[in-house]
């Protein structure tokens, strides 16, 4: 029981640190309201499920044999990162809030957003490979039964933590309706952010 409250508190302080889904999230809820924010937290969480199950089959194994495929991943994410970015610093104002409820959201494109922002970052994959192991313990039971079930809470965890950002930036995109001067610099910063992230993201080498 203290290990999986060791690894809850480890899972805590990782979504904590700011990062691209973050920022995405807050952007996302900002500018085209909860129901996208919360349909790119469904498609991270489909992303984090999907690295736990590569790293269940070793892919970061396989990244360490042929560092090409680490790189080939991690450019690609760079890449998609730096779009979402720019298109974040071309967009001219905030929708209005009223018409994007009324409107029917495009969910398939947010859900689309999260995951592709997740599943192109080498390092979520890694992150799973190093840290799922260091807690499971072949004397407690089956290990694949053990790597399922820190897998889940992983990613249940990853979805509570997201879906709190997402109606943030939710909330921020309602008070910048009310506050039109801060809206060009909300869009400035997240897109900066956003494209630093890409560019920091392109130098990233595998430990």
């Amino acid at each position: 029981m203290a290990s999986f409250w060791l690894f809850f508190l480890a899972l805590a302080v990782v979504y904590l640190l700011p990062g691209p889904d973050m920022i995405l999230l807050l952007q996302t809820g900002a500018r085209q309201g909860k129901g996208a924010a919360l349909a790119t937290a469904a498609g991270l969480a489909i992303a984090r499920g999907c690295h736990v199950a590569l790293a269940a089959l070793g892919l970061a194994a396989l990244f360490k044999a042929a560092p090409w495929t680490f790189d080939g991943v991690r450019l690609a994410g760079a890449a998609y990162l730096l779009w979402i970015g720019i298109q974040c610093l071309r967009t001219n104002m905030l929708p209005n809030m009223n018409d994007a409820c009324d409107a029917n959201p495009r969910y398939r494109e947010a859900i689309q957003r999260g995951l592709l922002t997740n599943l192109l970052n080498p390092k979520a994959l890694l992150f799973c490979s190093v840290l799922l192991p260091q807690f499971i313990y072949p004397q407690a039971g089956p290990v694949l039964e053990q790597f399922v079930t820190l897998g889940v809470v992983l990613v249940v965890v990853g979805l509570l933590f997201d879906s709190t950002y997402a109606l943030a930036g939710a909330a921020l995109g309602r008070w910048l309706q009310r506050n039109p001067s801060a809206q060009r610099l909300q869009q400035w910063l997240f897109g900066s952010l956003l494209i630093g992230f890409a560019v920091r993201l392109t130098f990233i080498q595998q430990a």
